[in-house]
């Protein structure tokens, strides 16, 4: 029997996400209804030991938009961002935060930008401040700032949002990229944009509307020490030619000269 063809593919990591994982997936199965869309909701469960899969498997068996895909343990966010996307069928791909610190309605935007010529579009927290409903803590914003002076003297990404957790993909884009990503916890997004950029694909950074949520479990000292590590990972992984390979065909090539991140 042949699968339902599927456009969209909305992919959430969680790790001991119960508390807030059922008002995240009716949002998000709502909003899919309201558009008519033939989409799938793909909660990846990393290794959580709360009731995180048994309500992701309670939500299965009444929609079957819905699927649960177990990691073989916790293996972090990078890990299940790409184990989701791996086994996604949409020709759109899109990851969220299971908070939706951007309401997911935002979506919307990125697909825009994708309909537009890019082959990745991803939320931005900066390009627009007024959009911010909650602000982080200072200490947090410093950390975030820091972080990406960091990842511009040393991936020479020039983004100004690069964590955040709302991005969306052209199949091709993702098919390219996803297969190639070696960093399994925090620091996956910078590799996703240096690979995006290695290969010359179009990514457009598009601000939305985003509040941050209580129960973050990032901490700025020790993860900020750990993400570093993983950037300089990603430069001498580049060194050893690690990431030499070719970007699916079909791809939108950014020609000499035109930027490859747009607002």
């Amino acid at each position: 029997m042949r699968l339902k063809e599927i456009t969209y593919s909305i992919v959430i990591p969680a790790y001991n996400e119960g508390a807030r994982l059922r008002p995240t997936m009716e949002n998000v199965l709502v909003f899919l209804e309201q558009q008519g869309w033939n989409a799938e909701l793909i909660v990846v469960n990393d290794g959580s030991t709360d009731n995180t899969a048994t309500i992701v498997q309670e939500f299965a068996e009444e929609n079957p938009a819905v699927r649960l895909i177990e990691n073989p343990a916790n293996c972090g966010k990078g890990y299940s961002v790409r184990n989701g996307m791996l086994h996604a069928r949409g020709e759109v791909l899109l990851f969220t935060d299971a908070d939706l610190s951007s309401p997911i309605q935002e979506m919307t935007k990125l697909l825009e930008a994708l309909a537009g010529g890019a082959d990745i579009a991803i939320g931005s927290r900066w390009l627009c401040t007024e959009l911010q409903t909650q602000r982080q803590s200072l200490a947090r914003q410093l950390f975030g700032r820091t972080f990406n002076i960091l990842l511009q003297i040393v991936l020479g990404l020039q983004f100004k949002d690069t964590q955040c957790g709302f991005k969306a993909f052209t199949r091709q884009a993702a098919q390219a990229i996803f297969p190639m990503l070696r960093i399994e916890r925090w620091g996956f997004d910078p590799e996703i944009l240096f690979l995006a950029r290695k290969f010359g694909l179009r990514v457009d950074e598009v601000p939305v509307l985003w509040g941050h949520k209580d129960g973050t479990r990032i901490n700025p000292l020790t993860d900020g020490m750990r993400m570093f590590q993983e950037m300089l990972r990603i430069r001498g992984y580049d060194l050893m030619g690690n990431y030499d390979g070719r970007p699916a065909a079909g791809l939108h090539q950014v020609t000499p000269g035109e930027p490859a991140s747009r607002a």
